[in-house]
This record gives C-alpha cells, structure tokens and sequence, in this order.
C-alpha cells in the first residue's frame, strides 16, 4: 500500500506516471542515469530556468540538483545560452584546432592552482581513466590507491570498492587498493609494503561530494606522503573544482596535487570534463616523432568531442563569469543562509541532526544527536548508519517534491547555486518543516 506521502505524489504527478511507462520500456529501470531512479517512478521535466524548473504536470520546483552540479551559474544563464547560440551557428563539429578552446583552456590554467597544462575530454569519467594511465606511464608503475567510498566516474579501475562491478575483470580490480580515508598511517603502511603504488586519488571534500567529510589536515598529510615516496597525488575536482573557491578544493585548502581531474563547472552545463596538472605527466600525450616511444611509451589520447566549440563556448564563459564576478560568494551566502535556516528547523523541531557543508555542497544529517562545525562533519559509524536511514529518506524525498523542493540523496543533499535567493531558501525551510512533519507523523522521525 502507498503511503499518504506517495499517494500524493502520485496524484500530482499523473504525466510523470504516463512517460514513466512509455521509458521502462525502453531503458533499463527506465531512466538513462542511475541516480534518476526513484520510487513509484521518477519526475519528467519541461524546462528550467535560474534556480527553477518546471515538471511535465506544470509544479515549479526549486531545483538543488543544478545539473548534477554543473550549474553553479543556474539555468538558461543568459550570457551562456548567448555564448552557445552563437557558437551552433558557426558549427557544431569543426573537425579542427579553434580559439575557443584556447580560451577555455587558459581560464582553466589561470583557476585551477595545480594546472600547468590542460587536456579537455566530454566527461569526468574520461578524465580520471586519462589521470590513471597517466600516472601508470609516468610512474612505470600499476597500483593506484583510492578511498573508500569515493566516486571516480564508472570505469572498470575508478568502481574498485563500490557496487555494480558485473563485466569488470578482476585483473582490473586488483590494480587498484582501497584504504579507509583520514588515517595517514593506513597510507604509510601501505606505500611501504608495496613499492608499484602510481598513484593516490581522492576527492578532496570526502566521499560523495563530502557527505563523508575528508579532514583539511589529511589533504596536507597525503602531500607530504606522496612527495616523500614519490607517488602521484591526484585530486579529483570533477565536483569540487571553481565551486569550492574559484581555484577548487586545492585552491580553499591550499593544498595544490600534481593532477586535477575536472568536469561538471568546467563545461558549463554543456558535456566537458579535463586532466589538468604538471607538464611533465601531461606532456606523455605528445609525439616524440620516436616509432617504438610513441607506440609504446606515449599516452594516446583521441576523442570525437574533445573541446568542441559548443562545451568551449559555454565552458569558457562559464569560467569567465567566475573569475570575473562573485559568482562563488553569491553561491557561498545562499549555502550559508540555507544551512542556517534548517540547523534552526532542526532545533525547532527537535530533531536530532544538523546541516553541514561548504561551496554550495549542502548535507543534512537526520537522527544523528552530535555537536560538529555545520562544515566538515565527521560521525561515528553507528551515528552515521543512522542519517542512512533508506526507508525515511525516501519519504522525504517525496515529500519535499510534494513541495516544491527538488534534492539530491534522499533529501539530505543540496547542491546550491548562486541563482538561489532568499525568497528560494526561505521557500526551502518551508518546504523542509512541511515534509518533515509528514515524515514524523508516519513515525519515521
């Protein structure tokens, strides 16, 4: 049997419902992401524009997905969709070398603190398999060591210690080891019992996104391990990267790695990811004009849509906005003020929990009592196993789309732009105490 919070959703989503049936016929679960998933069936949207969209049955929803993060601009950013509108009509597929890409690239040197050079591919995943040979072809060595946890795109090496490895060899796997994160003797421990370590890649602000935070320190305490046994330290910034700060996770904690992967903010909301770092690891992608070198030793790297002009018109853009506007102080205020708002909902309704997070990356921490920073928040396990709770995120998910709110992981992740203004947040605590009021009443709070 639906519950009332189901029931409702149902009922205010019937063309939802209708598309829902056509799809599952023709994906698999009947979405082509799988985060789009969600039960009874997922929402369809029409169009968006700033921190809105709107569904097939006409509900404007305040949007926290922003493009699974690509949109700290908003939708439909004027001076983006400009930027894009007279790029198409120059072409979409040039099939040569063009300016827009030198631009895009040399805003992405001028932000990003580790990028010497840069080399642009159509997603974050492409991204990391070119840090990963990369560093193997640098190093002359196979083993990368990652967190547990972390996301790293769906290859075969970067989903090493998640879920869905059916058709991944097992040689594959077992180039990779995944350690516990914050614990830097874990990691020494490790580098001297195995000399063929490459690399280490993590992402900068912990495990999706910083759900499960990484501690400042542990980033200062992974550069001088690496530098010390000579190992690659990337850092993967495909969410992060000119969202944390202009300059990414590296450039607000002042760490800087040897590789960045990039993605997400890069593109502009446009496909766009990039390798960017020290010239000596991205340099193996040139000829040497050397048969048995360039067969062997030099990394290939071709790709129909590597910076074409529709991602480098709106990603070049994209950057330019940043580095020449508040865009991050914009985004850094709402998230502020969002996170302020339910941390006082929370206390009002004495619930146990707390809203943390930075740059824009929102989390809310249900049915854990514990006192943190509202940035980096770092439970136990059982405490955390409790803001895991599938069944009661589910229903507020549902709940918050009754109305109004569109958010990510079960409700509990907000990912915040600089198009959010007050009337939205106001709107978002509104939304939060409705929709956690109907999760207590069904005694799941």
């Amino acid at each position: 049997m639906p519950t009332p919070i189901e029931e409702r959703y149902i009922k205010l989503h019937p063309k939802s419902q209708e598309r829902f049936n056509q799809a599952k016929n023709i994906f698999p679960d009947g979405v082509t992401h799988d985060a789009r998933r969600l039960q009874p069936f997922p929402l369809y949207v029409t169009h968006a524009m700033g921190p809105h969209k709107w569904d097939v049955d006409g509900h404007k929803l305040i949007d926290y997905k922003t493009g699974h993060g690509s949109l700290i601009l908003g939708h439909s950013h004027p001076e983006i969709v400009k930027a894009v509108q007279d790029a198409v009509a120059k072409g979409t597929h040039l099939g040569q070398s063009t300016e827009a890409e030198i631009k895009w690239g040399k805003l992405a040197v001028d932000l990003i603190p580790s990028a010497e050079k840069v080399r642009f591919h159509s997603s974050g995943t492409e991204a990391v398999m070119m840090a990963l040979r990369l560093v193997r072809a640098f190093t002359g060595k196979t083993k990368i060591i990652k967190f547990t946890g972390h996301f790293h795109g769906w290859s075969d090496y970067a989903l090493a210690g998640g879920t869905g490895l059916g058709g991944i060899p097992k040689e594959s796997l077992a180039t990779m080891i995944v350690l516990p994160p914050n614990d830097i003797g874990v990691v020494e421990k490790t580098l001297k019992e195995n000399k063929d370590v490459a690399a280490i890649i993590l992402e900068p602000t912990g495990a999706h996104m910083g759900m499960e935070p990484i501690k400042p320190s542990f980033l200062s305490e992974l550069r001088e391990t690496t530098k010390k046994h000579g190992i690659v330290l990337i850092f993967d910034e495909v969410v992060t990267g000119f969202r944390i700060s202009k300059g990414g996770a590296q450039g607000y904690y002042g760490v800087t790695p040897d590789l960045t992967t990039l993605a997400k903010i890069l593109g502009g909301g446009l496909p766009g990811g990039a390798v960017a770092g020290r010239a000596d690891i991205i340099n193996q992608i040139e000829f040497h004009n050397d048969p048995d070198y360039d067969r062997n030793r030099r990394v290939s790297h071709p790709g129909t849509y590597n910076g074409n002009p529709l991602s480098a018109a709106a990603g070049a853009k994209a950057l330019e906005l940043l580095k020449m506007t508040p865009v991050n102080e914009k985004c850094d205020a709402a998230t502020n003020k969002i996170k302020k708002g339910l941390n006082e909902l929370l206390g009002r309704m004495e619930i146990p929990g707390c809203a943390s997070g930075i740059g824009g990356l929102l989390f809310i921490r249900l049915g854990a009592d514990h006192e943190c920073n509202k940035e980096v928040c770092i439970l136990p396990p059982d405490q955390f196993k409790k803001t895991q709770d599938a069944k009661r995120n589910h229903q507020l998910q549902l709940a918050l789309l009754n109305h109004g709110v569109d958010a990510m992981g079960g409700g509990t992740r907000l990912i915040v732009g600089a198009a959010h203004s007050d009337k939205e947040i106001a709107d978002t605590v509104t939304a939060y105490e409705r929709a956690l009021t109907e999760v207590r009443e069904m005694g799941l709070l």
